[in-house]
């Protein structure tokens, strides 16, 4: 379990440091920048359906071959990796689904949820509504979001520990959708807590997710029991012997492997420095996430469906994910003042994450030398001045 928010021993629970005169342009560009990226609103369905296709049939097929070799083999090692990252991007498409309402990707919705949110025990009513909540400007970065925790307040510990989380997640799952899920049809009160605190792709271990409203909870309890019954159904054949006992390893690993990826991304994807008194807005929200455009196939590995441009997507949600490169290459080249925009750039996972831990350090360091509380001030920024300068060299 992560730590409360700014609760850490010897971590102040407000950091804010004055802006510094002549450095970065006090208004970001925001209506110029609207107006570079207005054309690349609309999404483009068969993109969606080709890169999810392609993807989910390249990680089931991987990881049906894996089954045919030894446990723990090379060549089953090798194809269950490529069976999770092949699979991570497919899982990744839950954050789309998240953003488009469009009736246009309703059938993409359920084709996504019958072959990898059923089978991987991660419906997308499990990041439904709570994504948006944190893009929600009174919401973001404060208790109320389930995304977001303060690590640069909660210290390098907090950091570290956090991908270790990992190796408990699918089980939790597990837990939740074939224990749980029917336990707490027999009373309310296992209901709602099932409901409010194992119902949601959250980092923060105190959030409390809000009551689904009545359309939503129709669809959702159906989702749940199909969960169950593709989860029954797995442990039903592998008793039976119509699967082999490997199946169940293998995919504890492959999951294991997706979570593993996805909290590094997750620590990358923001500066995480804001404390919970701190109402940000836009801009504020822009500069507290990250960019990472790296290498167009590499860096995909860990950051797929757009998630390298994580800064950008913040500062225009409704972008779909294949436009967020074209975005980020205007912005960069066409804004009369980038130097803002470029503040939210690093250079690689290793800079973004280490970049992370520095300011985990040096907050820490700051708060013992101040005797364990950090003052803040009226005009308030959360983002140090290393990063006021331009790109990160990291």
């Amino acid at each position: 379990m992560m730590p409360a928010r700014g609760h850490a021993a010897g971590v102040p629970t407000a950091v804010n440091e004055p802006k510094p005169e002549g450095t970065l342009p006090r208004v970001f560009p925001t209506p110029q920048a609207r107006e570079l990226v207005r054309d690349l609103n609309v999404p483009k369905p068969f993109v969606y359906w080709a890169d999810f296709l392609f993807h989910i049939v390249l990680g089931w097929g991987a990881f049906a071959f894996a089954l045919d070799f030894a446990a723990v083999s090379l060549p089953q090692i090798a194809l269950g990796a490529v069976s999770a990252l092949a699979l991570y991007r497919a899982v990744i498409f839950i954050h789309e689904l998240a953003h488009r309402r469009e009736s246009v990707f309703e059938p993409f919705r359920l084709v996504w949820n019958l072959l990898c949110g059923f089978p991987l025990l991660m419906p997308s009513f499990t990041y439904q509504g709570v994504h948006i909540d944190h893009h929600t400007r009174n919401i973001y970065g404060l208790e109320a979001d389930g995304e977001y925790l303060d690590f640069a307040l909660l210290g390098r510990g907090a950091i570290i520990r956090y991908p270790f989380l990992s190796f408990v997640l699918p089980l939790v799952m597990v837990v939740r959708f074939l224990v749980l899920a029917p336990l707490s049809l027999l009373h309310p009160a296992i209901r709602r807590l099932v409901w409010e605190r194992l119902s949601s792709l959250a980092i923060d271990m105190r959030y409390r997710r809000r009551p689904a409203s009545e359309r939503d909870r129709r669809l959702w309890n159906r989702y749940e029991a199909i969960t169950f019954l593709y989860g029954a159904g797995a442990i039903a054949l592998v008793v039976t012997g119509v699967l082999p006992v490997a199946f169940v390893g293998l995919w504890y690993g492959v999951a294991v492997l997706i979570a593993w990826l996805n909290s590094l991304r997750t620590l990358a994807a923001h500066r995480y420095r804001n404390p919970d008194d701190h109402v940000m807005g836009l801009e504020e929200q822009f500069l507290d996430s990250v960019d990472v455009p790296g290498h167009r196939f590499w860096t995909a590995f860990w950051a797929p469906v757009g998630l390298r441009y994580h800064a950008t997507h913040h500062l225009f949600p409704s972008l779909p994910y294949h436009a967020l490169g074209e975005a980020h290459r205007r912005l960069t080249s066409q804004l009369d003042d980038s130097d803002v925009y470029r503040a939210a750039t690093r250079k690689s996972l290793w800079d973004a994450i280490s970049s992370l831990l520095q300011d985990a350090a040096s907050e820490t360091l700051q708060s013992e030398s101040a005797g364990g509380r950090c003052d803040s001030t009226e005009d308030a920024s959360v983002f140090p001045t290393s990063d006021r300068e331009g790109v990160r060299s990291g």
